[in-house]
């Protein structure tokens, strides 16, 4: 299918042209889907066990994906966590979304699907680091500081591994959202020490944040070794342990939901963002006694400090992340079933952006490389066909624009996404040519764009464009730029009269 203008608005400064959002239907009878939506953060695209060159024991996740569609070509509109949810909020793409990095608040005046689909009948819930104030970070102990505006019938919203723990520090000393308060609420209490845990963890990474004196970029450096080289398990419990606590709220919340309403949940998992922070018992399933997971590769092109049993302890402690949010997709799909919801429940599994691992020597996110933009994303339920792997170039937002669809719930003001829906039930295989992604960082705003076979970077470093042939060089390692200057112009172009 042609790609036209209408695909993707990208061009910035575009707002004030567009019209305003359409009329939303109101309430109407549960005959619409629900909703189970798991959101972790920072898992990589090709961190899932039917990769056999990665050794992630994911099988919840491969059982949606033999259930339903999975996507092997899916990115992320920007693939830093405060923008991409900001996407993914607004159904827009990066240069409109209303937030340019981590410092920024996601604008209350926007209309989020959240919202949309509340207004439209559903009942709206949320737990974990849903992270659309990064700015002030007002989750509020109860976790419902943002509810209303961002358009949740129930949250509990919790920070991130580095923002709650440095909010507890500040003065006055003590819990500011409801994850720390429960750690407090333990005997003995575990917020002070857990907080000072990561701060030590975290040391390196908190220092190098660079933020212009404007205060609007935020960049996360390329060499941050010791948040990823601290290997050791943590001090916590198991039941403590902030990932596990945001399944068991996940639980409580959907315990809760009226009968009457079809209903949206979706866990903003912590992890498998870095600090690389697993338990005793998450430890002893990679590096016994439980048993024992070795054969990860090493990271491509690293030029860094880290031995290769270093880099073999990072994977299993970013991989026992995973497997246990998996875990929780067993424990979800079984209570759905238990309620009479399986049937009639639309799964969704993905990620606001992936993670580096040390290819190309760089950590983390924020890079226009596919280990970076790249996430896992599948879907099962009713009307999906099953077993089947699409490599259709899709991004967050157009899951945001197939929740708007699949929910009857209308239109949001700026929905660059194009809803999954007619690829899902086999109506259709036709789907936009391309995907970008972009991130305004301290030299500047770099996009890519990229098709099946190409992808072009512009704005990145200093060296001019950069042509990746994905098909040959997967790792995009190579620049073609000069070797194939024709296909620079064609992408471009899609640059341009998006």
């Amino acid at each position: 299918m042609a790609s036209t203008r209408r695909d993707f608005l990208t061009t910035v400064g575009a707002i004030s042209t567009l019209g305003a959002c359409q009329t939303l239907p109101g309430p109407r009878p549960n005959t619409r889907p629900n909703f189970l939506f798991f959101f972790p953060d920072q898992h990589r695209f090709d961190w899932i066990q039917w990769n056999e060159s990665v050794p992630v024991p994911t099988p919840n996740l491969d059982a949606l994906r033999q259930r339903g569609v999975s996507f092997s070509n899916a990115i992320v509109d920007s693939p830093v966590c405060g923008p991409s949810r900001a996407c993914l909020a607004s159904g827009s793409v990066y240069e409109r979304c209303g937030v340019v990095n981590n410092s920024d608040n996601f604008p209350t005046e926007r209309r989020s699907y959240y919202k949309a689909l509340r207004d439209s009948g559903y009942h709206v819930m949320g737990c974990g680091k849903l992270d659309l104030h990064k700015g002030d970070c007002s989750w509020g102990v109860d976790g419902k500081g943002s509810m209303e505006a961002w358009g949740f019938s129930d949250m509990i919203d919790n920070g991130g591994k580095g923002g709650g723990a440095s909010a507890y520090r500040r003065e006055p000393t003590g819990p500011k959202d409801p994850y720390y308060a429960y750690l407090d609420s333990l005997e003995p209490p575990l917020g002070a020490s857990w907080a000072a845990e990561l701060q030590r963890l975290g040391k390196v990474k908190w220092n190098q944040i660079v933020r212009e004196e404007s205060g609007e970029a935020l960049e996360e450096l390329m060499s941050r070794e010791t948040w990823w080289g601290e290997t050791d398990p943590v001090t916590l419990p198991d039941e403590a342990y902030c990932d596990n606590w945001i399944a068991r709220n996940g639980l409580e919340l959907l315990e809760r939901a009226p009968d009457a309403k079809p209903w949206h949940l979706v866990l903003n998992f912590v992890g498998p963002h870095p600090p690389m922070d697993i338990t005793r018992t998450m430890e002893s399933r990679y590096r016994g006694p439980d048993r024992v997971i070795a054969e990860f590769g090493q990271p491509h092109s690293y030029n860094g400090p880290f031995p290769p049993d270093q880099h073999i302890r990072i994977r299993q402690n970013y991989a026992a992340m995973i497997e246990n949010i998996d875990r929780w997709l067993g424990v979800f799909v079984d209570q759905l079933k238990a309620r009479g919801d399986y049937e009639n429940t639309l799964i969704v599994y993905s990620s606001d952006h992936g993670e580096m691992l040390g290819d190309h020597g760089l950590w983390g996110k924020s890079f226009p490389f596919q280990a970076s933009a790249g996430v896992p994303l599948c879907i099962a339920g009713p009307g999906v066909r099953r077993g089947f792997e699409s490599d259709a170039m899709v991004s967050l937002i157009d899951l945001t624009a197939t929740f708007m669809d699949c929910g009857e719930a209308g239109d949001l003001e700026y929905q660059d996404g194009q809803s999954l829906k007619p690829l899902l039930e086999n109506v259709t295989n036709d789907r936009r040519e391309f995907s970008r992604s972009s991130l305004k960082i301290r030299s500047g705003l770099w996009q890519f764009v990229q098709d099946h076979r190409y992808k072009l970077v512009q704005g990145f470093g200093p060296d001019g464009p950069r042509l990746f042939d994905r098909e040959a060089d997967p790792y995009e390692a190579r620049n073609f730029a000069d070797a194939r200057p024709g296909e620079v112009e064609r992408l471009a172009r899609l640059l341009t009269d998006a």
